[in-house]
């Protein structure tokens, strides 16, 4: 292999495109907004909401802590809206899934029934083959055995289905103990996921990450960071203001916030809903 060589004029225009590219700003990716609520927000506001965003959380099980679904039905009308979808499913608490165990149910074997109702519900609300669905695991940090299993089996029983899994987590760094070096050690819920994943040589996962630390966050405001700033690289989706905000990891954007803590649509004072940011309009795939 014989090296390459440059004459000065050669060299002097490599230099010059050099200096070029480095001082040209990087354009910035292409964002779409989108927000996601427990709370259905009604049919007549859809059409405002549209102008805001381009997307929207939906449910397909009950919302965390409710007692029924009242996003049920709405998939035509929101398309008819012009939403993309963010689509999701209620995931299982720890106790959850260690009471089942304990009744002699396996993670697993409760993942796989869970999963099985979630793409049902999928196919009845109409959408698509290949639409990502999305387990909201609310409890962060390196996740517990049990959680693992439950987890995992969810993801694997969807990723044999028409559908692709996905799971709704924590980028936000915790404590680890300490790393090989002594010093101390940090994970997320997602660095997790994708771990074990990969050692089992499991079906990708989509990611919806959960970071509303500001920074990397700017809070609740529809100008949004840029995706890769999240800290979790490769999500689909990064839900960056919650209602209500947490106080302890959002004092530097606490003032885009409602002074009761809560985010809200304009026009929508009484409607909190989390903001999220994609490179795509319609997350899931679910059109």
């Amino acid at each position: 292999m014989h090296p390459f060589k440059f004459s000065s004029l050669a060299l002097i225009v490599a230099l010059s495109l050099q200096a070029g590219a480095q001082s040209m700003p990087v354009p910035a990716t292409q964002t779409y907004i989108g927000f996601d609520a427990n709370n259905y927000p009604g049919d007549e506001v859809l059409p405002g909401l549209r102008k805001q965003f381009a997307f929207a959380g939906y449910w397909l099980t009950n919302p965390p802590g409710a007692d029924h679904n009242p996003w049920i039905g709405k998939r035509d009308l929101l398309l008819r809206n012009g939403f993309g979808f963010l689509v999701v499913a209620n995931g299982r608490l720890d106790k959850e899934i260690l009471k089942a165990q304990k009744s002699g149910k396996s993670p697993a074997a409760f993942a796989r029934e869970d999963a099985a109702i979630v793409v049902a519900a999928a196919e009845r609300e109409g959408f698509p083959p290949g639409t990502i669905l999305f387990l909201d695991q609310e409890e962060g940090g390196r996740l517990l055995s049990e959680q693992a299993a439950y987890l995992l089996g969810w993801t694997e029983a969807v990723a044999g289905s028409a559908y692709r899994p996905g799971v709704y987590a924590s980028g936000q760094p915790v404590s680890d103990g300490k790393g090989a070096d002594g010093k101390p050690a940090t994970i997320t819920t997602i660095q997790d996921v994708r771990a074990r994943v990969a050692a089992g040589q499991l079906h990708e996962i989509a990611f919806w990450v959960a970071q509303d630390a500001c920074p990397p966050a700017n809070g609740c405001s529809i100008q949004s960071p840029q995706p890769e700033a999240s800290g979790t690289l490769h999500a689909d989706a990064w839900q960056y203001a919650q209602s209500p905000r947490r106080k302890s990891i959002t004092q530097s954007c606490g003032a885009t916030y409602n002074r009761d803590g809560n985010c809200y649509a304009s026009g929508l004072p009484g409607f909190p809903i989390d903001l999220n940011v994609s490179v795509s309009p319609d997350p899931s795939h679910g059109r």
